[in-house]
């Protein structure tokens, strides 16, 4: 079941069309990629769902009705930008933006004690804003953004400005919202994350959706038809020994033992090169080796470039 659908989303700025009849279905329970290069329409998709602007055409829903005004009490909001007030005390404002989430100030003030202990950071209570890095605002931020406990997350770059125990500590924290029953919204340019945590994906190019399913279908659907063996014995009798339907790409030595990575043509089965392998040398692995997400995003957005559509 989706918790939040958009379909046929326009949106227009004077001359220049942000979204060209986007759709997304996000399902419920998931953590849901949207992704796209700068100036895609990422952030004009958000702001919708954020009811901070409204769509020129097109609906968005959330559990199958259109949004009120309501409904912004079921979401949770972290934009990439910072937008805490310097001079305050970090209590304070915490205190402050969970009342605007509409939670009384003793349970705001509760709430926060568990977040404040769980992040380790109580010390900070009474520092203000601007003695804080900008890792330590974003952590403000999430926080203020979950204290409610809201049904739809959405999360703009969450990682920005974090060291590598501190990215490890979100990405935890975000799959326990997920597995507790969150939705999860989440905009980033670091694919890598994208294959760690994303169940589904959108990928939005000049203003249009270009790419949509889950995250293991399209690698899948991406894959290449290479082979990773690791092996035992002599590189040569690869070389001299296997049809000429199995090209090698390439032999090395990785540490643990050889590697080949071996293409094979369109009319080869994997099966075919299994048995072939099998009366050559001492197989010690077998992976077929899938595109990253980072390479689907970038061959994605070339092609459906204006300049590539016209050479084709």
């Amino acid at each position: 079941m989706d918790l939040l659908t958009a379909t046929d989303v326009v949106k227009d700025f004077q001359a220049h069309r942000a979204l060209d009849k986007v759709s997304v279905s996000v399902p419920e329970g998931s953590i849901f990629g949207l992704l796209g290069p700068n100036g895609a329409g990422k952030t004009t998709l958000i702001r919708i769902i954020n009811q901070i602007t409204a769509p020129d055409t097109g609906t968005v829903t959330l559990k199958g009705r259109p949004l009120s005004r309501e409904d912004i009490y079921r979401i949770g909001y972290l934009p990439e930008e910072r937008g805490l007030y310097k001079k305050m005390k970090v209590g304070e404002h915490a205190i402050y933006l969970a009342r605007l989430k509409g939670i009384s100030s003793n349970d705001a003030r509760k709430k926060l004690k568990y977040w404040f202990e769980k992040f380790e950071i109580g010390d900070w209570w009474n520092k203000k804003i601007e003695e804080l890095s900008k890792g330590m605002q974003q952590k403000i931020q999430f926080i203020t953004t979950v204290i409610h406990e809201p049904e739809l997350l959405i999360f703009d770059e969450p990682f920005s400005g974090f060291d590598p125990i501190n990215v490890n500590l979100l990405k935890k924290e975000i799959l326990k919202l997920r597995d507790d029953g969150a939705t999860i919204i989440f905009s980033t340019h670091n694919m890598s994350s994208v294959e760690e945590l994303c169940d589904h994906i959108t990928l939005i190019n000049d203003s249009r959706t270009i790419l949509e399913g889950e995250v293991n279908q399209i690698r899948n659907k991406f894959s290449s038809d290479i082979i990773s063996v690791g092996f035992e014995g002599d590189p040569s009798a690869l070389e001299k020994g296997l049809d000429r339907k199995f090209e090698i790409l390439t032999i090395k030595e990785n540490g643990i033992g050889k590697e080949a990575r071996i293409k094979l043509a369109s009319d080869a089965k994997q099966n075919e090169l299994i048995t072939a392998l099998a009366g050559l040398t001492d197989i010690k692995s077998y992976n077929e080796v899938l595109p990253s997400m980072n390479d689907i995003f970038i061959q994605v957005v070339e092609s459906a470039s204006p300049k590539n559509k016209k050479a084709s």
